[in-house]
């Protein structure tokens, strides 16, 4: 299932593969994830690819260019070259000039050993420079042909507007706004986001598609199993126990739909997150093991009836 990232020739499947625990756990954002076998990264990049994946999504920040290294080294383990994938990678701007910008634009290609990016993305919208100027720098490295397009993150729908109109002026178009976006954040319908990108072709892509896990529904069966993560994914679970408590009612709702596909309840709720709105929504649910990849892939052949999903948007309306 393949989908158009924005206005591009870019062809991408319905879900990516987000590489954020491939940071080995280092710097504070890193931490979110344990460290995992080189081994490990390379079957799990195998796995997707296998299943239908053809795109991953990675960051300057995830261990400070950590996670691109890695990525970079499982692709090749698993005997992919430049240009047979797609990749996806974000600058961190804050604090952040526009030579900044341009100087680590090398730093990224250098930490991809070859591959090359094709979506080149503001990680989030907190800087000290406009919209405008980040903008028309992303312009000038698509001139130069160190990216295949330009994308933003959290931005709100003006400064997306705004990122697009920049763009537009110099003869290219916004490709993506990566936002959080799952059954239990719905917010994008609510503030103009969604609509936004629809009307412009502009791809949306959620990240957290299975709120760290929560629309699993382990956690509300298993509450104990929150212990057992990482620090900092432990403790932002904790944070909402409220929470997981008040989405029972959904969980019970996919649980059944899942019993009724023989799916799982992730597959579920990755299927309504990229089938519910045209081609505008994929997805980059992470894994930390082959059998997740392989279960998130999952989500690609599991068509939802119109009923079921009338019957998750009711339980998850509150979100």
């Amino acid at each position: 299932m393949m989908r158009t990232l924005g206005n591009t020739n870019i062809q991408i499947s319905a879900l990516g593969l987000g590489t954020w625990q491939f940071s080995n756990g280092g710097n504070f954002v890193g931490g979110y994830w344990e460290a995992l076998p080189a081994d490990t990264m390379r079957d799990i990049v195998s796995a997707a690819i296998a299943n239908g994946i053809n795109w991953f999504d990675t960051a300057q920040m995830y261990g400070n260019g950590t996670s691109e290294r890695n990525l970079a080294h499982a692709l090749t383990a698993a005997g992919k070259r430049p240009g047979d994938v797609v990749i996806a990678t974000k600058w961190w701007p804050v604090l952040k000039t526009a030579d900044n910008l341009r100087a680590t634009m090398d730093d990224r290609l250098a930490c991809l050993a070859g591959f090359p990016v094709d979506l080149h993305q503001i990680h989030q919208p907190l800087s000290i420079l406009s919209v405008e100027k980040q903008i028309h720098v992303m312009a000038d490295l698509l001139d130069a042909g160190k990216i295949g397009s330009v994308g933003i993150s959290n931005f709100t729908a003006r400064a997306m507007c705004k990122a697009d109109d920049v763009l537009r002026s110099r003869g290219y178009s916004l490709a993506a706004n990566q936002v959080r976006y799952n059954l239990l954040a719905r917010q994008i319908e609510r503030n103009g986001i969604l609509q936004e990108a629809k009307d412009r072709g502009i791809t949306i892509i959620a990240w957290s598609p299975l709120e760290q896990g929560m629309l699993s529904g382990r956690f509300h069966r298993e509450p104990d199993r929150i212990a057992r993560l990482p620090w900092m994914r432990r403790y932002a679970l904790l944070l909402q126990k409220s929470r997981i408590a008040k989405s029972l009612p959904l969980i019970e709702v996919m649980e059944r739909i899942a019993v009724a596909h023989g799916a799982s309840v992730t597959q579920v709720a990755l299927s309504w997150l990229i089938h519910s709105h045209g081609n505008t929504v994929v997805a980059i649910p992470g894994a930390s093991s082959v059998a997740q990849v392989e279960q998130n892939a999952g989500a690609l052949r599991l068509q939802l009836t119109d009923a079921e999903r009338n019957a998750m948007d009711e339980a998850s309306a509150i979100f």
